[in-house]
Parts: C-alpha cells; structure tokens; sequence
C-alpha cells in the first residue's frame, strides 16, 4: 500500500497569466491527509477555497479552469501535470489572481521548485483507482477518443492530427512518469497563428511572449501580418518573417514537442480525479474538454466501486466530528438530531453514524410488539448527514442550512430495529452551483444496504 505525500516546505513563483497578462503569486503549501490539492484564492473575501477536482471544471475553451461558489483559477494543468508527477496528494495553492502564472508555456519551473522544496511521506494510504475493465470516452463528432485498460502503471499511447502541412500527424507513447522531467515537462504550449490572431482580437494572450509559446505558421505572412505581430511582441519585423514553420524561427526541443505537449495537459487533468489511476490510456487528439470528461467519468467508475460495498466502522477510531460537533453544523435538538458522529470526510464524500436504540421515542408507535425505525426518519437522518456534507467547507456553518427540495429513487431494502448501527454514506453527484447541491445517499447495517436515495438541497444563509 502506497502513502499519501506532500511537499515538505512551502515555495512561491510568479509571473503573468497567459491568457490575461495579470501578475500572480503562486505559493504551495504542505497539508495534511486526506486535504487532497486544494487552490485558495487569497485576493478574494474569505480566501475561498476551490478543490481541484474535475466535478469543479468550468472552462476548458482554451485551458482547464475550476470555479466553485464565484471564485475561479485557470490554467492549473501545467502545475498539476508535475504535481502529478511527484504523487502529491495533499496541498494547499495560494493565488492571488485569477490565472496561474504561464512561466516558460512548460511545467519545467514547478518541477525544478517541488523538487527543490522536496517531498515527505504521511501516514495516510493514498488513494488509487486500478483499472479492471476499459472505460472510454469518445467525442461527438468522433475525432476524440481516450481510453483505458488494465495495466500495472501508468501507461500513454498518444496520436494527434493536427491537419497541418507543418505539424501533420504526430505520435508519443511513455510506460510510466518516470522520465517526466526530461521528456515531457519541459516540452512549451503552442498555437497556431490564425488561432492566435483570434486570441489577440478578443483580447487575450496578453501574457504571451514568443519566449512562453510557439507559434505555427501554415502560410506566408502577409505584409500587415508582420508589421503587427511585430509590434504585438516587440520584436524587429525581419525576425518575424517565415514563410512556414515556426515564427520567429524558435527552434523545437522535441521533434514531436507539440505531441508530447498534449501529453502534458493530460497529466495535468487526469490528475482531477483526485486519486491515482493505474491503467494503459489511448489518446487520439485528446483535448482539455476531451480530457476533463474522461476524468469526470473515472470519478463515477471509482465511487461506484467504492459504494459497492459498506463504509468500515472502527467504534475505536476518534471520529472526525463528534455530536458536539455536529451541533454546530445542524440546528436539529431532540428529539430530531439522528446523526451521532460523522467517522470519514472528502472532498465530495461523508460517512455518518446513527445508533439505533430501544430508548428511541418513535418506537412506542411504530410498533409496541415489532419495532420498526420508520422509514422517514431513516431518510431525515441521511438529509441530516447530507447537511453536514455540504456545510463542512464553510469556515460559519453556523450561518447557513440546507433545505431539501427534492429526494428521488428511495429504495427500501431492509429494515433498522433497535441495536443496529446505522451507516450513512453521502457524496456529491455535481459539482455545488448557485447554492444547489446534488447528492447520492447510501445506509448501512453491517455490510447490508438498507437505503438509498437521491437528494438535492439548497443552501441557504441564515436570516
């Protein structure tokens, strides 16, 4: 079993965003288990934190950005391709802007400054996902596919077409990450120059240099092409000049550097899912979109192998929030209050318990001679674990609730009598929006499923 890691002292790097040209500080920070990596935008009102998680994905136009509850950061792929590399599990970033840094248009700085901050093992296991049956995702128009099959490591064949006289179709395959620093991170972002001169009339690629991205040029450049990327890169027009191939004739550090650039970005998002995967990935012309709803799909295949079986319960284990605790999160008293102790959170996730006792008010009615936990209050206590799923994150949970709209799919499956231990697993089916949250609810007695059901709450703040 492999441990989970952080870095094991803080570092900073800065620079512009590509796409914005805004300076940002960047800072990583050790953390502790279980905190998964973790960006806090620290120029905002309560430094609000967003996960890095594929469900939070917002925007992959041009780049791979997150945004949870207002608060945004795009352009993570690169530092989350070489977190990725060194196995971090747990880190807190701190930006003060909204775009990470673009740096060279590789990950080449974040790997030489993790390095250099280093990385330490915790107690913790990490979390892997092992591939045992092929999932894939193909696009629309059937120009993009990844897929994934077993295989002990992590394993890439990459193809992309890039319908270029200069580029044409490109190849790069790996057997695992371990000559990521050599042979991927340092290969540069790239574009092409018809797309680039959209960016610019939009006004993006403010933070673009000839130094930070390559730039593709299929045709001859026209007189006024020159004279005005000239100005737009301060560069003297006869350096400009190309008739195709690379403009400003930047010379490639890979014959196939784009290819193994594409393969970068992948690192980085499928890193989304939050856990490791062990798996053999085909990629044709895989893209950001592409890349981001594949992990969103390996996020589903891996909670529901782990909701195929019961939560472990340890009643010797410290639990995470003890009643007192919950009391701060729920405004429930007796003889309403059905969750005991909350034993296991993540980022999406929460395990609840309910001690079922013959003490319980409700069981002088139903019924005197066969005691029965009404089905209800089995669905209010995992609405009230819900709750606290929801509330966790909030540094007032004191201030806010949640009320239940709507509960889909309640399914029965056994009966809770006095003396059993109830087990409620609730985890996020989306990501949080406008105050709207989406859950799946699962309880235990032992190893048998005895309910289940789909929840959706609003958030709301206390007046």
């Amino acid at each position: 079993m492999v441990k989970q890691k952080t870095i094991k002292k803080s570092f900073t790097l800065s620079g512009k965003g590509l796409h914005y040209g805004k300076y940002a500080n960047v800072t990583l920070l050790p953390a502790k288990e279980n905190t998964g990596i973790v960006f806090q935008r620290v120029d905002l009102e309560n430094c609000p934190k967003i996960e890095a998680l594929a469900t939070n994905i917002s925007d992959t136009s041009r780049n791979s950005s997150l945004e949870k509850n207002g608060a945004k950061v795009s352009t993570i792929e690169h530092l989350l391709s070489a977190l990725h590399y060194f196995g971090i599990d747990n880190a807190i970033i701190e930006v003060d802007n909204e775009e990470i840094p673009i740096m060279d248009g590789s990950a080449l700085c974040w790997v030489k400054a993790i390095e250099e901050a280093g990385v330490t093992e915790q107690n913790a296991i990490k979390k892997v996902f092992v591939v045992k049956d092929e999932v894939e995702f193909v696009s629309d128009n059937g120009k993009t596919q990844i897929k994934v099959e077993p295989f002990d490591g992590f394993k890439v064949d990459l193809s992309v077409d890039f319908h270029s006289s200069v580029l044409g179709i490109q190849e790069y395959s790996i057997d695992s990450l371990d000559d990521f620093p050599y042979e991927i991170a340092p290969a540069r972002t790239f574009v092409f120059l018809h797309d680039l001169e959209k960016l610019l009339n939009y006004g993006l690629a403010k933070g673009g240099t000839l130094d930070n991205a390559l730039v593709f040029v299929d045709h001859p450049l026209k007189k006024e092409q020159i004279e005005h990327l000239s100005k737009e890169f301060q560069v003297d027009s006869r350096d400009v000049v190309v008739e195709k191939g690379i403009l400003y004739n930047k010379k490639l550090k890979f014959l196939n550097e784009p290819a193994r650039h594409k393969l970068l970005d992948f690192i980085g998002d499928i890193f989304l899912c939050g856990f490791q995967i062990k798996g053999h990935f085909t990629l044709k012309c895989p893209g950001h979109y592409a890349n981001t709803e594949f992990a969103k799909l390996m996020i589903k295949k891996f909670m529901m192998e782990k909701t195929q079986k019961a939560p472990i319960y340890d009643p010797n284990k410290e639990p995470v929030y003890s009643i007192t605790d919950i009391k701060k999160f729920l405004p429930h008293r007796f003889p309403m209050l059905l969750v005991d102790k909350i034993i296991e959170t993540g980022d999406d996730y929460v395990v609840g318990i309910k001690n079922v006792t013959g003490n319980e008010d409700f069981f002088n009615g139903h019924f005197p001679s066969e005691p029965v936990m009404p089905g209800v209050l089995i669905v209010e206590a995992m609405g009230q674990t819900g709750g606290i799923l929801v509330l966790k994150d909030y540094p007032d949970p004191e201030n806010y609730t949640t009320y239940f709209l709507k509960i889909d799919g309640v399914k029965f499956r056994g009966k809770v009598v006095p003396g059993d231990t109830l087990i409620f697993r609730l985890f996020l089916t989306e990501p949080v929006r406008r105050g709207l949250v989406k859950m799946k609810g699962e309880a235990y007695v032992g190893n048998k499923l005895v309910m289940e059901a789909e929840l959706m709450a609003q958030i709301s703040k206390v007046i």
